[in-house]
């Protein structure tokens, strides 16, 4: 597939949220959305509320970085979710929570944390739409991007997984390079778009 750019709406100006969407939305393919409960990561962003008033004719990726994410899984799609993404690390029962989104009749993703390997998702690669690798710790926007997580995009290549491959973590013009030429198809970014003078600039360099 083609690269795809996912701008996080995470470090978006929140009072006028709608206009920093549609400023984005006609470079981009899809709108990046991550959730944070205080618990499986150390910070709190927002919930299916706020996600009900984005208006975007973009598909909509929610990053659950949540325990008992299976909780608010209705929520997420009735507020738009287009593609429902968990975290290996926050689910026992790894694919029967896939089918539990699945069930829903969105599409469903799985992340890993860096120290997680992606030998712990075998079991469901082939239920899912999307693969998310960390190249941060989640939980803050601005860390530093590991390169060392890379060798996770040519396993799943080997594994036969075929679809979508996002990398989420400190994303910007040159790490972007790095994604691409490892194999990511998906490229996520929070602070290098919305912490930008040239949003478009910024956009465009990802693809460069």
């Amino acid at each position: 597939m083609d690269l795809e750019i996912a701008p996080s709406i995470l470090s978006a100006d929140f009072g006028k949220l709608s206009e920093e969407i549609a400023e984005v939305e006609p470079y981009s393919e899809r709108i990046h959305f991550d959730v944070m409960d205080g618990h499986f990561v150390p910070n709190i962003s927002f919930g299916a509320p706020i996600m009900k008033w984005i208006k975007s004719e973009l598909p909509i990726d929610v990053h659950l970085m949540i325990e008992h994410p299976w909780d608010f899984f209705e929520d997420f799609v009735k507020a738009g979710g287009d593609t429902i993404i968990v975290h290996e690390e926050a689910c026992e029962d790894l694919r029967g929570t896939i089918e539990k989104i699945l069930a829903l009749g969105v599409k469903a993703g799985v992340s890993i944390k860096p120290k997680t390997g992606v030998e712990s998702i075998t079991n469901v690669l082939d239920l899912v739409q999307q693969v998310l690798i960390m190249t941060v710790e989640p939980g803050f926007g601005g860390q530093k991007f590991m390169s060392d997580m890379m060798p996770k995009i040519a396993q799943l290549k080997e594994m036969g997984f075929d679809k979508e491959i996002a990398i989420d973590g400190g994303v910007n013009g040159e790490t972007a390079k790095i994604c691409r030429d490892a194999g990511a198809n998906v490229l996520i970014a929070g602070s290098y778009i919305f912490g930008s003078e040239d949003r478009i600039a910024a956009i465009n360099s990802l693809r460069a």
